[in-house]
């Protein structure tokens, strides 16, 4: 990696670099090795900047939201990690508009709309992640989900900043078109939303997030649910079926409070994590003859 020429760039444009960056702290899993290099542009340009310096310098690179659907090898990884800019969110005058920065939490955009009297994204309450991350793969819960609301996405690539439509994204289970083109990331998406009853959509948002609490582990850290739903099962119920609620594997175990959940117990590597997976898809296919995969992702 051409690191001087990576810092000069970094420092002509004012982008925030940091060298030998834990990951455990920018998961939350709490787990892996530090990147090499970290980067927090602030802004679209900024990202696109430095992700266009990554290609033209063959630079092997990573771009992150917060971190809450990544595991992270105990290795780290040798490359620039880009954390996706934060920002604020941009409303139209019509007051159902907002564009929103890809690193934007989705909690925080949740409550921001529910506070404004807009309905469309109270399933995102308690939903960790950042709007890029539940773009890409099109995030849900509790009957609702991105390709609901969205209208559009600034998208980098490697030709250039291009903005797609609803339609463009192919929206559907758990992923996008962001998922066939690895090279693209998800700089920015705009969001339509509908006037409703304040208290109503307040009311509605407390009981997703009672539920939560009631029903998930959020006291460990976690990278929410750890397999992809299969076609006509829930992961969880397989699991909790096959007898491995409590499965621990060094630091990791399977959640006794939700066997969707792998929760890092204290001290899990991922090497762990990885080998309780593989156990746990391994025996649910011998009882059930039905394979989970993985929703965590695995920075490689």
């Amino acid at each position: 990696m051409p690191y001087q020429k990576l810092l000069d760039f970094a420092k002509q444009e004012g982008i925030v670099l940091l060298e030998n960056e834990p990951l455990c702290n920018h998961t939350s899993f709490r787990i892996g090795g530090p990147a090499r290099f970290f980067a927090m542009p602030s802004d679209t340009l900024q990202l696109s900047g430095l992700l266009a310096f990554a290609l033209i310098n063959d630079v092997k690179y990573a771009v992150v939201g917060n971190g809450s659907n990544l595991l992270v090898p105990d290795e780290g990884f040798d490359g620039l990690v880009i954390r996706t800019p934060e920002g604020k969110p941009r409303w139209q005058e019509d007051g159902c508009t907002v564009t929103v920065p890809s690193g934007y939490s989705m909690t925080r955009l949740s409550a921001e709309a529910a506070r404004r009297g807009l309905s469309g994204l109270t399933f995102a309450q308690g939903i960790p992640g950042t709007v890029g991350g539940a773009v890409v793969m099109n995030a849900g819960a509790y009957g609702g989900q991105i390709a609901d609301t969205l209208l559009s996405s600034r998208c980098v690539t490697p030709e250039g900043i291009r903005t797609l439509t609803a339609q463009e994204h192919k929206l559907s289970y758990r992923h996008s078109v962001y998922a066939d083109h690895p090279g693209w990331v998800c700089a920015e998406a705009t969001f339509r939303l509908t006037p409703g009853d304040k208290e109503q959509i307040q009311a509605e948002m407390a009981d997703y997030a009672q539920r939560r609490r009631d029903k998930q582990p959020l006291e460990w850290p976690s990278a929410g649910s750890t397999f992809k739903r299969p076609e006509g099962h829930f992961a969880g119920k397989l699991i909790e079926d096959a007898g491995l609620k409590g499965f621990t594997v060094g630091g990791a175990q399977v959640s006794e409070k939700h066997a969707g959940f792998v929760i890092n117990k204290g001290g899990a590597t991922c090497a762990d994590v990885l080998s309780l997976m593989e156990q746990v898809s391994d025996i649910v296919y011998e009882k059930f003859g039905v394979r989970l995969e993985p929703e965590v992702k695995i920075l490689k």
